[in-house]
């Protein structure tokens, strides 16, 4: 199954808004698609200048981007972690998605009421917050009961280190902090980190959804969240949702562009959104360049050549034997595989290559 990225947030924030300017990606550039799957989830492709370019130089076929989902998850209200109004099922579709993106208002409009009556970021994001972490709390404390024996009068060392990083992260939940803010530095404590799959553990993006006037340079609002999530190891997107309905009402591209422009921006909040989604999912892209296709694949960072090989199929891992692999970088300034190949630029490389973002590959196999 694919990776996912969750929108979620308050009632009227702009959540739905900007999922429904996801969902009309693609009027903001060429073969932008978009396709339900179920009713809130979104297949999105992935905007790649590089794949525009190499389409250029190699004039395929077809062009084939690559994709991100994006889930838009129910509202949240106060009491969710003890199943008030749709908690249970809020709580679960987090659960079931890699990464976060938190929208949260970060404009004044006395035309769209607040459901807490005023406009406080910070309030709204610790709601939310506060009803993951009381959920993760009684994740943990559950699981400290069924190992604390283990541990404390047993030789278990598994259950000991399993103990230790429980404990480690009910300090931290109790003191109103996520589970991301808690590093581990041996690689035992991280996989037992990890498979304990806690909700304030997934990476998380919150998004500043601002007025027009705010697009470009952010609000006191913005401050504010810049402020409280300094020390969280999260990142910040501020995009101005009622902006990109109007984007996406423009026909051309060249509309689209000047409309940009006019108000400071060379991308639209929805791009950079999509590729933000990506890379907290931790993924990069690779491509396969010939005259029948021009592709972009998806594949986790830090993967080696037989894995980013299974993308294409399952086979490629099985028999894999090399990896032809030119840097985009070569490729776009030598304008074709046979030049590239002339210059001494086509690496051959083996099971063990990491791959690299941009990289260009083919693969030899035999099954």
């Amino acid at each position: 199954m694919a990776l996912q990225c969750g929108i979620v947030g308050l009632p009227n924030v702009g959540k739905s808004t900007l999922f429904n300017c996801l969902s009309n990606a693609k009027a903001q550039a060429a073969n932008f698609p978009f396709c339900t799957i179920e009713p809130n989830v979104g297949v999105i492709t992935v905007p790649d200048e590089r794949l525009n370019k190499l389409s250029e130089l190699v004039n395929p076929q077809r062009i084939v981007p690559t994709t991100v989902e994006i889930v838009d998850i129910a509202g949240l209200v106060k009491g969710a972690s003890k199943g008030e109004g749709l908690g249970n099922k809020f709580l679960a579709n987090i659960r079931e998605t890699d990464a976060i993106l938190h929208v949260l208002r970060c404009f004044d409009d006395d035309n769209v009421t607040h459901v807490d009556g005023s406009v406080n970021p910070v309030r709204d994001k610790e709601i939310i917050d506060y009803e993951l972490q009381l959920k993760d709390l009684d994740t943990i404390e559950s699981r400290m009961q069924k190992v604390q024996k283990q541990a404390q009068t047993g030789g278990d060392k598994v259950a000991k280190q399993t103990y230790e990083v429980l404990s480690r992260y009910k300090e931290a939940l109790e003191q109103g902090k996520s589970a991301r803010t808690v590093e581990f530095d041996t690689k035992d404590e991280q996989k037992i980190a990890k498979e304990l799959f806690l909700l304030t553990s997934k990476p998380v993006l919150y998004v500043c959804n601002v007025d027009e006037k705010s697009a470009v340079s952010g609000n006191k609002y913005v401050e504010m969240i810049r402020e409280a999530v300094k020390n969280e190891n999260a990142d910040i997107l501020v995009v101005a949702a009622k902006i990109e309905s109007e984007i996406a009402e423009f026909e051309t591209y060249e509309e689209r562009e000047m409309f940009l422009s006019e108000i400071g921006l060379t991308e639209s909040g929805v791009a950079r959104l999509i590729k933000a989604a990506y890379k907290l999912l931790n993924l990069e892209t690779y491509f396969t360049a010939g005259v029948q296709e021009v592709r972009a694949w998806t594949y986790l960072k830090g993967s080696k050549a037989p894995q980013c090989a299974a993308v294409i199929h399952t086979d490629f891992e099985k028999g894999f034997i090399r990896a032809e692999v030119i840097k985009y970088n070569d490729f776009i300034k030598y304008g074709s595989e046979a030049a590239v190949r002339e210059a001494g630029k086509l690496n051959v490389e083996g099971k063990e290559y990491g791959a690299e973002d941009g990289d260009i590959m083919h693969f030899r196999f035999n099954v």
